[in-house]
């Protein structure tokens, strides 16, 4: 517990106290934790930054400085291009080269079931060394939702680990490419000797009369130093501030969390005010974006869209609110315009959201697309803490109301806090993730 609010008043006074992404003095902070250089062009997502408008002196823009998905695109170093298909076996389903739909290069790698069988493909790692290593992938699926992409690798003695990424919340028609890195699901009881690996595989899973996934850019990461975990709240409800809070003050542990304006001015039952929320940014949680509440996929045209994110964000920059550069996609909604348009507000959003373990390395995640657990259960939350802590990688873990079918009980939430207090984890915020992700790694 002293450790966390250690680490806490350090992360504070090397940000500020409004955090790299807060108001005023924010700009010089936040070049500093993104890497921009002196003299280097502050780009926007239109490429222009002359025309962002301004709230009031001191106060920041609405638009962000610049497009963090295309400067933070491919991280890490290339390990497979997807350029020769030769050393790749299709085990179970089919697999060509596609040179239409790429996301880097010449060509992808386009996986297909053959009816509702899952997809598996391999290729060797005979001499590969993939000690302290993550991996990230370009991925692209116009089957999202009920499916999901698994990285498994496989030692010389069979032992193995799989990376999954649980759940694509991509809206169709509108698909388009992000970055996955996923955190490890399982591994076998024996680890698996990453210096003498005898392969790789991709395993589409899923529950579908058939699945199209595209596959483009592996590349590998360096493992964080430590497991890290993020309790995101959900649409700004009195029982948080009523219930769990407290526990968190207790143990010194920020939340974010991501109130719906509308609900917050119409004083809605059961909702916080402005004034509680500014209370609990004061006592160190962070409040983020989540805007309207209505799915933004199904917004008819870009202007409305634009619209749309400019009037979420001006409501949390005008209340003050310090996280307004992070988005939460309302019901987990996006797809590809609506990406492309929150980066010119948002340096950083999610979710891909899945009822079971969903994890993600620091390094390798796609800004826009981060993938989270539902905190309904309290086994799986403890599981998801625990991978995180055993193999240095960032558990999101969401929470609404304890009356909800999709947040555990108030004394399961009492001991999942316990249970994060005695790991080996620290409990941060999107600026920390944001912090750690941009780092020079």
């Amino acid at each position: 517990m002293s450790q966390q609010r250690a680490t806490r008043r350090r992360f504070l006074a090397l940000t500020g106290a409004a955090g790299i992404a807060g108001t005023a003095g924010c700009t010089e902070r936040l070049k500093s934790a993104t890497g921009q250089l002196d003299g280097e062009s502050n780009e926007t997502g239109d490429g222009d930054d002359s025309s962002t408008p301004g709230l009031a002196d001191g106060v920041p823009p609405l638009e962000t400085e610049f497009d963090s998905r295309e400067r933070f695109r491919q991280p890490g170093e290339s390990f497979d291009d997807f350029a020769d298909l030769e050393p790749w076996t299709v085990v179970q389903g089919s697999g060509q080269a596609d040179t239409d739909v790429v996301f880097d290069g010449e060509q992808s790698f386009r996986l297909q079931s053959n009816g509702g069988e899952n997809i598996f493909a391999e290729r060797s790692l005979a001499g590969e060394d993939l000690r302290e290593t993550d991996l990230s992938f370009a991925v692209r699926t116009s089957t999202p939702n009920s499916i999901a992409v698994n990285l498994r690798i496989v030692d010389q003695f069979g032992s193995d680990k799989i990376y999954s990424l649980r759940q694509i919340r991509y809206r169709e028609p509108d698909i388009g490419w992000f970055r996955a890195s996923p955190g490890v699901f399982q591994q076998s009881e024996y680890e698996p000797a990453l210096d003498h690996l005898d392969r790789l595989e991709i395993q589409v899973l899923h529950s579908m009369p058939e699945a199209e996934v595209w596959i483009d850019d592996l590349r590998t990461h360096e493992t964080a130093d430590q497991g890290y975990v993020m309790l995101s709240w959900d649409d700004g409800m009195l029982d948080y501030y009523e219930t769990a809070a407290p526990m968190h003050d207790e143990y010194g542990f920020p939340a974010v969390q991501a109130p719906v304006p509308r609900w917050v001015e119409r004083g809605q039952d059961g909702v916080m005010s402005i004034s509680e929320l500014q209370e609990r940014q004061d006592a160190g949680d962070q409040i983020v974006v989540h805007g309207t509440h209505d799915p933004i996929h199904e917004l008819d045209d870009e202007s409305t869209i634009q619209a749309r994110l400019e009037q979420d964000k001006r409501w949390y920059i005008e209340n003050e609110f310090e996280g307004a550069n992070y988005l939460v996609h309302p019901h987990n909604s996006f797809d590809k315009t609506s990406l492309e348009l929150a980066t010119n507000y948002h340096y950083c959003a999610g979710f891909n959201q899945a009822g079971n373990v969903n994890t993600t390395s620091v390094y390798g995640f796609d800004p826009m697309a981060l993938p989270r657990t539902i905190g309904h259960d309290l086994e799986i939350a403890k599981r998801s803490v625990d991978l995180a802590a055993a193999h240095n990688q960032c558990t999101i873990l969401n929470f609404h109301t304890f009356s909800a079918e999709n947040t555990m009980p108030e004394a399961d939430y009492e001991a999942l806090l316990e249970h994060i207090d005695s790991a080996d984890v620290e409990v941060i915020t999107f600026d920390d993730l944001w912090s750690l992700r941009t780092s020079d790694r």
